[in-house]
């Protein structure tokens, strides 16, 4: 364990909030943007579906495997140039001048997000004292919030004035101040590398183990259906509202505000009914309860600009309501040892869940001859089934053994810092 000041370790931990900011930004802004995205470069939601697919698979697929070679770099250098890499491709993505183009920018940076996501979270697990990791996850985690409050709402106002590529160079700036920060702020942490390192032989088999131990799988498949059902139907509620409803695309920054203030505030309340009445129960309510909503959106009637900012903080608040209870189940599910590894290889599947979601989602759209988006209704009533698959399988989620989950709340604040201490064989 590194010794820093208190002083030190409150500013590497907001440093490292706003490097997860961008990442999130990242990610999130690409979805309002669809419409100016799939007006400039001509193509289908099928093909934008694609694009915010990618950056999604290939964020799961790298934050998995990150677990092989993270443990073998000097935290601060890892972070300095996978970090660097980060803002190139979202200056690729910018000057993007063709679909190809923005698709392969959007892949790398899916990439590198996937490997910061994983490194900040091994930085947090290093430098900071168990008995203050979760309040130190938590100052983390606030980076969702800001980026659903305040990043998304100001890229899409600078894209629907400024043109869609004007976030990616907001995002690049961001990054370069961030990326000195840390070059002043974070220090050297190498330590780990005095350990012994074990080879790949070691590490994946116990990665294969983890992936495919029954309780787990069933969890996995949880997490996989709420995410396709989740991103079914949100990377094309702009491009429908803007192309169906008539919303100018200045206008949807309003929604994405409204919607992410409400989640801060309810996130909260959701967790505490689900200490309360029990994680399956409120997860079951909530995702039964979310159906209206989606379906509501999906088949969307002409309403004036007011209503729609109204019923926007519903919609995300139900649906993140159902998130909510799922990942505090999922937390009982591994034995205490191994549930950081757990932990982040949910996340990855998260992410991978997120691609599928959209990529289906975007093959079940066309665009009519007037051009309006056709068949969101169908993605909607999917969408719902997919999601009632889980209320119904979530009964198949079992916790580990009593004694066992009851090892302490650092495996379960520490989703990412676990994957080496587990799969890498840290001590």
């Amino acid at each position: 364990m590194y010794s820093i000041t208190p002083q030190q370790e409150r500013r590497l931990l907001w440093l490292l909030a706003l490097t997860q900011f961008t990442i999130i930004m990242d990610f999130m802004v690409m979805m309002p943007l669809g419409p100016q995205i799939m007006s400039a470069f001509q193509i289908t939601p099928a093909a934008f579906a694609t694009a915010v697919s990618a950056y999604s698979w290939c964020s799961g697929l790298s934050g998995l495997f990150a677990a092989t070679y993270i443990d073998r770099f000097d935290r601060r250098r890892l972070l300095l140039i996978i970090y660097a890499l980060f803002a190139l491709s979202n200056l690729a993505c910018a000057l993007a001048s063709s679909f190809a183009l923005l698709l392969a920018a959007r892949a790398f940076a899916g990439i590198t997000g996937g490997v910061l996501g994983a490194v900040i979270m091994a930085i947090v697990g290093d430098v900071i004292p168990v008995q203050r990791r979760g309040a130190a996850t938590g100052t983390i985690m606030t980076a969702f919030s800001l980026a659903a409050i305040a990043g998304v709402p100001a890229g899409v106002m600078l894209g629907a004035q400024f043109g869609w590529a004007a976030p990616f160079f907001l995002l690049v700036a961001l990054s370069l101040l961030v990326w000195f920060a840390g070059s002043q702020f974070v220090p050297s942490l190498a330590a780990h590398l005095s350990r012994r390192q074990p080879p790949l032989a070691e590490v994946l088999p116990e990665l294969w183990r983890l992936l495919s131990n029954p309780r787990h799988l069933n969890a996995f498949a949880l997490t996989s259906m709420i995410m396709i059902a989740h991103m079914l139907v949100i990377p094309f509620i702009s491009p429908m509202l803007v192309a169906n409803h008539g919303v100018a695309p200045r206008q949807l920054s309003w929604l994405y505000m409204a919607g992410g203030a409400a989640t801060f505030f309810t996130s909260r309340l959701a967790g505490r009914l689900a200490d309360r009445f029990g994680t399956q129960r409120v997860f079951r309510c909530a995702a039964l309860l979310s159906f209206v909503p989606v379906l509501f959106i999906t088949h969307l009637p002409s309403l004036p600009f007011y209503a729609l900012v109204l019923f926007f903080p519903c919609f995300m608040v139900l649906l993140n309501a159902r998130m909510v209870p799922m990942q505090a189940l999922l937390t009982t599910v591994p034995e205490a040892a191994r549930r950081g590894a757990f932990m982040s290889a949910n996340s990855a599947l998260q992410a991978l869940g997120n691609g599928t979601g959209a990529w289906l989602g975007g093959l079940m759209l066309s665009t009519s001859a007037d051009g309006r988006i056709v068949g969101y209704g169908t993605v909607g009533w999917v969408a719902v089934a997919v999601a009632f698959a889980a209320v119904l399988w979530v009964s198949r989620v079992k916790g580990a053994p009593r004694d066992v989950v009851a090892g302490g709340p650092a495996g379960a604040a520490m989703p990412r810092a676990g994957i080496e201490a587990n799969i890498a064989g840290k001590s």
